[in-house]
């Protein structure tokens, strides 16, 4: 948890996708981290306060099964990597490496990873030794799904250099499906994802 940012975790649909409410502790503005399905949980969950935008870290369907009614009850901008945003059904305004999407007075930087599928995004929120919201491109045990050999290297490649290489051991992983993990915990371990190849 974090000094200045609430984050509260949701597991929602059939394939467990994890949806993530950020919440200024300040300002009480709130953004949601992939609409990905039971829209009327995601609803609950966000209240009546609202949020000031949906940010969608990749195309796949599993990921955006709430999103229009999530954008259409809240009046929330959403939120895609350029890349991605032809298959999203609702984006209003596209993402790029190194932008920032603000949740109040914090902010969190656009990570461009190119592999699960070319506009895969993560957000990073650097105080408090770090959380990253990773979508499908980084789990505990590895990254994401790839198709064929070229995919894997550009994302094991933008991995290394984007997350593993700059960011600390501390920084806390926050993936699209599952449990949440450390960098540190998974560093010592890219030497054998990269011999496996997946």
């Amino acid at each position: 948890m974090t000094s200045d940012l609430s984050i509260t975790k949701l597991s929602v649909g059939p394939m467990d996708n994890n949806a993530y409410l950020l919440r200024c502790r300040s300002t009480g503005e709130g953004v949601l981290i992939d609409a990905a399905n039971e829209p009327s949980r995601l609803l609950s969950l966000i209240g009546p306060e609202g949020i000031s935008a949906v940010v969608t870290t990749h195309r796949h369907a599993d990921h955006w099964q709430a999103l229009s009614e999530v954008v259409s009850a809240t009046g929330a901008a959403s939120l895609a990597h350029a890349a991605d945003a032809p298959e999203i059904p609702v984006v209003t305004d596209t993402l790029a490496e190194g932008d920032v999407v603000s949740v109040g007075s914090c902010r969190l930087s656009v990570i461009h990873l190119v592999g699960h599928t070319p506009g895969s995004i993560a957000l990073y929120y650097e105080p408090d030794g770090g959380h990253l919201f990773t979508g499908d491109s980084l789990f505990p045990g590895g990254p994401g799904r790839t198709t064929n050999p070229t995919d894997f290297n550009s994302l094991m490649d933008d991995l290394e250099e984007k997350v593993f290489g700059p960011l600390p051991d501390s920084t806390v992983i926050y993936p699209g499906h599952g449990k949440d993990s450390t960098l540190g915990t998974e560093r010592p371990s890219i030497p054998e994802w990269r011999a496996r190849g997946w």
